[in-house]
């Protein structure tokens, strides 16, 4: 299985917390198993961030080897520099970026990053977004873009912006959902203590996303459990002993803490699982009913149409 390169362009006078937050969960995302790599570059010799916290060199951008399916990650800058023509007449950075869309490689802005993008022509009739303060601006500069508001990130021909600071890790959680499964963005979210939220413009609901915004370890314990071994019959005092509580206490405090049962909670699991697995010709419904943990096809026939 080949690794995944997200590359991070770091940019004179980059924001710190737009540069740290995604990396942070990609990292996390490394110790937990993800087959991807982080790498830095730039077009600049000496770096500082926007709060004059200085970098040791980077490699120069024109060394990083990029494949087909490989991200780039251009954080957010003071916007003084990034609408300079410093930046704006690099003409082979910003043709290198477009270059890089053309062959494959996805591209993500966080904040003011959406400028840069801009700037290379890559948003041009694009849905796209920045910091609140910023989409008059954007738009203004760049009057062919499709700008959404009011929204934390957009997703439109592989061009993926954020809105401003803390959005850039709600991006990278979707784009580690997208490149691993929704599982493991909720463990690393889980992980760095943040609330996972997705796009307003994402119509399909995770259930690792609308029932998990709840700090109860017992409860991610029963929830971690039942997505691992939903193939297995378990009972509700195995779940209970995963919370180290009584079976009538998980009971009360698990539809506290999520809102539903525990067994509409498996339910759900189940039909997002068969939902996909309805997607390949090859698999039965006696072989669906087996992966989920059910005793029949009509089970399989029965969660599907209640989707």
């Amino acid at each position: 299985m080949n690794t995944t390169k997200i590359v991070f362009l770091v940019l004179p006078r980059t924001h710190l917390l737009d540069l740290a937050g995604p990396i942070q969960v990609f990292q996390e995302a490394i110790e937990q198993g993800a087959q991807l790599e982080i790498l830095y570059c730039s077009h600049e010799s000496a770096l500082t961030t926007s709060s004059d916290f200085p970098f040791g060199k980077l490699p120069h951008y024109t060394e990083i080897q990029f494949r087909t399916g490989d991200f780039l990650m251009v954080a957010g800058a003071e916007v003084s520099y990034i609408i300079s023509k410093q930046l704006t007449a690099n003409k082979e950075l910003l043709k290198w970026v477009g270059v890089l869309h053309a062959s494959g490689v996805r591209i993500a802005s966080i904040c003011t990053g959406a400028f840069f993008l801009g700037a290379a022509g890559l948003l041009n009739e694009r849905k796209c977004t920045t910091h609140w303060k910023r989409t008059a601006e954007l738009k203004k500069r760049f009057p062919r873009i499709q700008l959404v508001e009011d929204i934390l990130f957009t997703e439109c021909d592989g061009i993926y912006t954020s809105a401003g600071v803390t959005a850039g890790i709600d991006l990278a959680l979707f784009i580690l959902e997208q490149l691993t499964d929704d599982h493991l963005a909720y463990k690393v979210a889980r992980e760095l203590v943040v609330y996972v939220r997705r796009s307003g413009a994402d119509s399909q609901e995770s259930s690792f996303m609308k029932y998990r915004n709840h700090i109860h370890s017992g409860i991610h314990q029963v929830q971690d459990y039942l997505h691992d071994n939903l193939q297995t019959r378990v009972s509700l005092s195995q779940l209970a002993d995963k919370a180290c509580m009584s079976p009538r206490n998980l009971t009360r405090i698990f539809k506290r803490e999520t809102g539903i049962t525990v067994n509409e909670y498996t339910s759900i699991l189940r039909r997002e699982v068969l939902k996909k697995l309805s997607g390949n010709p090859d698999i039965s419904r006696k072989q669906m009913a087996r992966h989920c943990g059910l005793t029949s096809e009509r089970q399989v026939i029965r969660l599907l149409k209640s989707s």
